[in-house]
């Protein structure tokens, strides 16, 4: 068997393999490109409501279990003279002792960007054998593509172009941009 039907053969085959992986990062990847001032895995929620004024500690630890609409406190930390910071189950809230007001917000979990994102940055306990894999895979598709396509269109003709303007993008990119 000549080595480019050997190429062709792992090159297919393994393409085949890794569709999913090239998902769950191509995928992973806008979103993180994309991420402005939030983390996309999160649906926040910002919301403020009113209670009396003055409350201390155990106090303003009553009122929030007695509103249906606040998660769970777990902890009450004084800021300053005037402001309470509360730390709910799912988000954060700052209590304003003067005013009685309480902004909060509320952290939701998006279930199918979280994962993603967890495995893109590799943050899933034995996805490092799996990502490296993957990485090794890329590395053999672009290698044995470039060795696929004959002729004109190939490395010898106008595939050189593509290959050549591929590798000056992220170099100049670098070196112009990187500063």
């Amino acid at each position: 068997m000549k080595w480019t039907r050997i190429l062709r053969v792992i090159h297919r085959d393994l393409g085949y393999f890794t569709v999913g992986f090239t998902l769950v990062y191509a995928i992973s990847g806008i979103i993180l490109n994309h991420l402005g001032n939030s983390d996309p895995a999160f649906k926040t929620e910002t919301k403020t409501i009113q209670f009396p004024a003055n409350l201390e500690e155990s106090g303003l630890s009553a009122a929030c279990l007695a509103d249906a609409k606040l998660p769970a406190v777990k902890r009450i930390l004084r800021m300053d003279d005037s402001r309470l910071r509360l730390l709910f189950a799912s988000g954060i809230g700052v209590y304003d002792t003067s005013s009685g007001s309480l902004s909060y917000e509320i952290h939701e979990k998006r279930i199918l960007v979280y994962w993603i994102n967890r495995l893109h940055y590799n943050k899933v306990k034995g996805w490092s054998p799996v990502a490296d894999f993957f990485a090794g895979s890329l590395i053999l598709l672009a290698i044995s593509g470039l060795f696929i396509v004959k002729g004109k269109r190939g490395l010898a003709g106008s595939g050189k172009w593509y290959l050549i303007i591929g590798i000056l993008i992220p170099i100049l990119y670098g070196i112009f941009l990187l500063k």
